[in-house]
């Protein structure tokens, strides 16, 4: 158990660190009160060597560990990867790459939707994660040695869990499937918070133009103002509230104060201002410039049946190829798919395709049939469907 607490000896490790092929990593954060996420901790390992980082440590300078992240020799192994990342991108505006994520290498391989590292470190490494500080305030110091502890195993018994992974992807040719699903969390463009797309996380009941438009002002000044003074959205501006202050469009102190959750102080004050400066500001945007929300096509009435043999398809095709469902296509990708056979759905694309989309587009059209075998699910050629039904119809009889 290593502890890390100044720049010297934080330089020293990440030395040894890029002579590793890979190095597993893993973050203890705070954001319960802030809007951008408090890193506390950080925890490395190579094959031989684990290290807690005290992020909070007075004087320590990160760079040599942003360095080993940079480091395009050195594999960086999470697990979940998505908030890591961001706080790492917020910190340097970079993504730490090459990336490997074992909780996607777990889906592709068969282990489930998104399966926990305590379920991956028991199943890969024989490891029993002892959870009893999950609930710790990484922001206190001094931590306990049972606390730091506890952090570590997130990256020791990962160590274990990627070597596994890895030799399963590489017996099955799966490495391209991961490539695939690591694009994402590789991509710069999936941390930024920028505000003018802030109005892009609500769900808007109505499309109406102007709606949109006071929707996208206040949802922007908001994410603004979260930022400027690094606090939650919700410390702001509720969601809520900013739909309410959308669908009225109130244009003086007195109906902002009638809005839910706001009060007099707070409309008669410099938010309030602010909050009808970005009214103002949708009101008088030009149409040409109010976002216009993509409406999704009514499904055909009907197509219930189709999408319920899809899911049965979907299943069994996962079953087959010992891959995670939630993988391949959701509820919202069979409607799609029952609807359309062009649709513009990840599961008739790459990889999915070929283990699910080809064969549920061959189903779609009756050129194969689902049937049942003693008491398994089996596909067949539509052409043999009906000899079949024949057969087990005579046998029923005799």
């Amino acid at each position: 158990m290593s502890w890390i607490a100044d720049t010297a000896t934080l330089a020293e490790f990440c030395r040894r660190a890029a002579t590793a092929s890979f190095v597993t990593v893993d973050t203890e954060f705070m954001r319960e009160r802030t809007y951008w996420a408090q890193l506390c901790l950080v925890q490395v390992a190579t094959d031989d060597e684990a290290v807690a980082i005290d992020a909070l440590a007075p004087g320590l300078d990160l760079g040599p560990l942003f360095g080993l992240l940079d480091d395009q020799r050195v594999l960086k192994v999470f697990h979940a990867a998505r908030q890591d990342l961001e706080i790492f991108h917020h910190l340097t505006d970079r993504v730490p790459r090459p990336l490997f994520d074992t909780q996607v290498a777990a889906m592709v391989c068969g282990f489930g939707d998104a399966v926990s590292y305590e379920t991956l470190a028991g199943q890969l490494a024989n490891a029993r994660i002892d959870k009893s500080a999950r609930f710790t305030d990484w922001a206190q110091r001094p931590l306990s040695e049972r606390q730091i502890a506890y952090a570590l195993a997130d990256v020791t018994h990962l160590r274990k869990a990627y070597v596994q992974l890895a030799k399963r992807l590489q017996a099955t040719r799966r490495a391209g499937w991961l490539g695939e699903e690591m694009a994402t969390l590789l991509d710069p463009a999936t941390y930024r918070m920028d505000p003018e797309l802030a109005w892009q996380r609500f769900k808007p009941r109505s499309s109406k133009p102007r709606l949109i438009a006071v929707l996208k002002e206040v949802a922007s000044w908001r994410e603004r103002e979260a930022q400027r003074r690094d606090i939650p959205r919700n410390r702001v501006l509720r969601d809520e509230t900013i739909m309410d202050i959308a669908g009225h469009a109130p244009t003086s102190a007195e109906e902002v104060a009638r809005m839910r959750g706001l009060s007099k102080g707070f409309a008669e004050g410099r938010l309030g201002e602010d909050v009808l400066a970005a009214v103002r500001r949708g009101l008088a945007m030009p149409e040409s410039e109010i976002p216009v929300i993509a409406q999704l096509a009514d499904l055909p009435r009907g197509i219930g049946p189709i999408v319920e043999l899809l899911k049965v398809l979907l299943k069994m095709k996962c079953d087959e190829h010992d891959v995670a469902q939630k993988l391949v296509a959701t509820t919202a990708d069979l409607e799609r798919i029952a609807a359309d056979d062009h649709a513009a759905v990840q599961a008739l694309q790459g990889w999915r395709r070929e283990v699910f989309g080809n064969a549920a587009l061959a189903l779609k059209r009756g050129e194969l049939a689902l049937t049942l075998r003693g008491k398994q699910i089996a596909l067949m050629n539509a052409g043999e469907a009906v000899p079949e039904l024949q057969a087990q119809a005579v046998n029923a009889r005799n």
